[in-house]
């Protein structure tokens, strides 16, 4: 099972890269950081953690790799972490909350989108909870070479 999450989050965040123009250099650090953020989902849903906070440390994950990857290979950090919490996105949840409203199923749209909508700010989370850490350390190693 793992192996097959492995391969589809890969070329999902590489695919996602190359449809938004990332530089082709860069799509197998894309590719990678789609991956790592949603085996790391899996994972973490597996031994029991709820699925908001896993989006959170997955999406958290991602950036810090993200980062990573844009100093080591001198690119915006935007070409990496998009591409990488693309597996994160719940577009099905969102679908499904489209699809029951259409359907007059009001009760099962509301859950379904106050899912998605919890998912999205999860990811919204990790993002700027990684950013913040960032930019802590940053200031730290600011300091200690002054």
């Amino acid at each position: 099972m793992y192996i097959e999450q492995i391969l589809t989050s890969f070329i999902a965040s590489a695919a996602f890269g190359m449809i938004f123009n990332a530089p082709k250099q860069s799509l197998i650090q894309c590719g990678f950081a789609g991956m790592v953020g949603w085996m790391l989902y899996i994972w973490l849903q597996d031994i029991g953690v709820l699925r908001v906070a896993a989006t959170v440390v997955a999406a958290y994950c991602v950036t810090l790799i993200s980062s990573i990857f844009a100093k080591k290979y001198r690119k915006p950090i935007i070409v990496f972490s998009v591409s990488g919490i693309i597996p994160l996105v719940p577009g099905g949840l969102a679908y499904d909350a489209m699809r029951n409203a259409v359907e007059n199923q009001y009760d099962q749209a509301v859950q379904s989108g106050a899912a998605a909508f919890m998912m999205s700010g999860a990811i919204a989370l990790g993002l700027l909870l990684s950013e913040v850490t960032n930019q802590i350390i940053r200031k730290i190693m600011i300091s200690k070479a002054s």
